[in-house]
């Protein structure tokens, strides 16, 4: 939908760029209220470190199916040295998207953008987790209704976007702001190799 880069270089992103390479669980759910759409997506993924190369700092993961690929443990990765062959990689992303109907507008047309990122304490096993928010207030400047077609001037450019429920479309109106806010959010948790018997 409004899916963002994921800006960041920790061996965390790294795994997520890759998703498509690993078995994933992943759903999304959308609700609908008189003037707000949000969605909201989750996906989670498991693989296990089959290798790991510490001159170049780059370790191979293995997905549940046996597919391999190989990341970049980045300098930002705390604790590098306590990765070991086995040990799995477990990440949790969410992304989610609300968009609300501000009646009348009066609202400043704005975007702001906040997040932060939290990484392993010394000593501990590798792992992270960040998250970042980014909100845009733009005017509706023009609606076609032979189309469901919604022009909204935002702070830096104008976008129109096709509105699919007609029902929502009727509560709109020139003038009217419509405010986006898109979130996303990750965790990576490396976890100990079981214990051989």
């Amino acid at each position: 939908m409004f899916r963002q880069v994921i800006v960041a270089t920790t061996f965390a992103c790294a795994s997520l760029i890759a998703l498509p390479a690993l078995a994933q669980a992943a759903g999304t759910t959308v609700t609908r209220t008189p003037g707000t759409v949000e969605a909201v997506h989750t996906e989670n993924v498991t693989a296990t470190i089959s290798a790991i190369d510490a001159k170049t700092r780059q370790v191979m993961l293995k997905g549940p199916q046996g597919k391999e690929f190989a990341v970049e443990a980045g300098p930002e990765v705390k604790n590098f040295a306590q990765l070991k062959v086995g040990d799995q990689v477990d990440v949790q992303y969410v992304e989610a998207v609300a968009v609300q109907l501000k009646k009348g507008g009066g609202a400043p047309v704005v975007a702001s953008q906040q997040g932060g990122m939290v990484t392993a304490k010394p000593g501990a096993k590798p792992g992270a987790a960040a998250g970042r928010q980014v909100s845009v207030v733009g005017d509706v400047i023009d609606l076609d209704p032979a189309t469901r077609t919604v022009t909204v001037r935002g702070p830096q450019r104008t976008a129109s976007f096709v509105v699919e429920d007609p029902e929502q479309f009727k509560l709109i109106a020139k003038g009217d702001h419509i405010q986006a806010t898109y979130t996303e959010a990750f965790a990576v948790a490396v976890t100990e190799a079981p214990k051989k018997k």
